[in-house]
């Protein structure tokens, strides 16, 4: 390792992990809740248990709230806060490789390796991210490269440093975080036939710390809360993660084949090709030296592990990309030119992208623009209401306002409520039915083009356009206007004096759907 590659990487790094975050809205429905969550914690003062629209969330562990708050502290409750630890950690991410890398072999491979890292798709996406993939990704890859560096120099504090960087994997994202590395150490371990090495006193040890560590959290948890954490943490979010599908589209086989062709991009457009040659040559062999075994067991192994799982994610198999760099790494030690050529143009196209795509991409996946116009209309006692819509959690982030899904009856309310061991468990937001509407207290309802025509028929009441955004549109109930419930649709136009056109649209309560 050269101090000069390690501060270029660095300097690249940040500017192609930080530049244009503070330009970047925060997302629904996934990067919202994180940032919600952070936010909740501060108001409440509460460290200890998240929390999201008052209710506790045993979504993830603490740690990547904690680095929210920290940085929410450091920087205010700003777009660029909220991305910075990401960032921080994708950097680190690119500096272990080149790091992990030289040492394994030489200083050209720990620079294609980290490169290489740092400008594929995923990666890049990953790195600007509000969730806790990048955490995992780098307290993983430090638990399997101390573990190694353990087992191949005999120093047994590496061990101690492998099972505390995977206690910080287990408060970031749960039991995943140890059994990973621990899948990975036991089938190397049996390749090298040296598996006693997991009954020394240093691993014991090891395990040791990680119980202190990762009890500083889950022990209180599990006395302030009992058993509602243990089942929701525990039982929907990890076991029933693992054995039933939250998204049954996804789970297919080629699903995560599919992953690393576009997460490797442009790596896996010249790769590829050249492994399939050589199966079909019959030149492809399993490594005999220890350091290539170590890497494939690594990537296979995360492969394996999460294809065998009901639930598919696109980040679930992250970890296999430290691994995969090194080796494509050592690959294109004989291709340099058109590595970097690859590689500057990546870069430069990412740099463009954080200027110009990303910030739109961005806001019409956003609340923040309607949460303004929402803050604008709104009173004190105000009801805010969402409609066909998934929910936009960044509206609450963005706002003072909490909105309630709205759905046709109070039956519906209940089957959507939360129940054990069941996806239900996540519709923690606040909801309404329309059935029991106030019709007479000031009522804002946001929704989509797609869903205006609905209002009216499966929203009773007349409503009357009063902002929108990119991606929604916001509907005040006018209460003057009186509504008796009749079957048959009425509607009025008129002039808004700004020269929009205000439409009120009245409908059928009868047999109201969920839209």
């Amino acid at each position: 390792m050269r101090r000069k590659d390690v501060f270029s990487l660095a300097v690249a790094g940040l500017l192609l992990y930080m530049l244009g975050n503070w330009a970047l809205p925060i997302t629904d429905p996934v990067e919202s809740n994180y940032a919600e969550t952070a936010k909740e914690m501060i108001a409440a003062g509460d460290y200890v248990s998240p929390r999201i629209f008052g209710n506790y969330w045993y979504d993830k562990p603490i740690l990547f709230y904690l680095e929210l708050i920290g940085s929410f502290h450091l920087f205010g409750m700003t777009d660029f806060a909220a991305r910075f630890f990401p960032a921080v950690f994708a950097v680190a991410g690119i500096l272990m490789t080149y790091g992990f890398a030289a040492r394994l072999y030489d200083r050209r491979t720990g620079l294609l390796s980290a490169v290489l890292l740092g400008v594929s798709v995923e990666y890049w996406y990953l790195g600007h991210a509000i969730i806790t993939d990048m955490t995992l990704f780098v307290t993983v890859s430090a638990s399997l490269m101390s573990f190694y560096a353990g087992y191949e120099s005999g120093r047994v504090r590496y061990y101690y440093l492998a099972f505390a960087a995977a206690a910080l994997a287990v408060l970031d994202k749960g039991p995943i975080g140890l059994a990973l590395p621990g899948l990975v150490i036991l089938i190397f371990l049996l390749w090298q036939r040296r598996l006693s090495m997991l009954c020394s006193i240093h691993m014991l040890g090891g395990l040791a710390l990680f119980l202190v560590m990762t009890g500083l959290w889950y022990v209180p948890m599990y006395l302030l809360h009992g058993s509602d954490f243990l089942d929701t943490f525990l039982g929907v979010h990890n076991v029933l993660r693992a054995t039933v599908s939250e998204h049954p589209r996804n789970n297919v086989w080629y699903y995560y084949l599919l992953v690393f062709l576009a997460g490797f991009f442009p790596w896996s457009l010249v790769v590829v090709p050249s492994c399939l040659r050589r199966l079909a040559k019959r030149e492809v062999h399993l490594p005999s030296g220890e350091r290539e075994r170590f890497l494939l067991v690594w990537s296979v192994s995360v492969f394996v592990a999460f294809e065998c799982m009901a639930s598919k994610y696109m980040t679930y198999t992250f970890p296999y990309m430290m691994p995969l760099a090194v080796l494509m790494g050592r690959f294109f030690l004989g291709h340099e030119t058109m590595f970097w050529r690859m590689a500057k143009g990546m870069g430069a196209a990412y740099l463009i992208a954080l200027l110009t795509i990303l910030p739109l991409a961005t806001r019409n996946n956003s609340g923040q623009d309607i949460a303004k116009v929402l803050e604008q209309q709104s009173r004190p006692d105000t009801v805010v209401l969402t409609y066909g819509i998934r929910y936009p959690v960044s509206i609450a982030y963005y706002s003072s306002l909490c909105p309630q899904r709205l759905v046709a009856t109070q039956a519906d309310i209940e089957k959507a409520r939360p129940h054990k061991m069941s996806w239900t468990a996540t519709n923690i937001m606040p909801f309404a039915s329309s059935e029991t509407m106030d019709r007479r207290a000031d009522t804002l309802l946001v929704t989509d083009r797609e869903h205006v025509k609905e209002l009216g028929l499966k929203v009773p009441g007349y409503w009357k356009e009063v902002g929108s955004s990119s991606n929604y549109v916001v509907y005040r109930l006018d209460a003057e206007v009186p509504y008796d419930g009749h079957e048959e649709m009425t509607g009025r136009k008129s002039e808004a004096s700004h020269g929009i056109l205000e439409t009120y649209l009245s409908g059928n309560r009868k047999n109201p759907q969920i839209p």
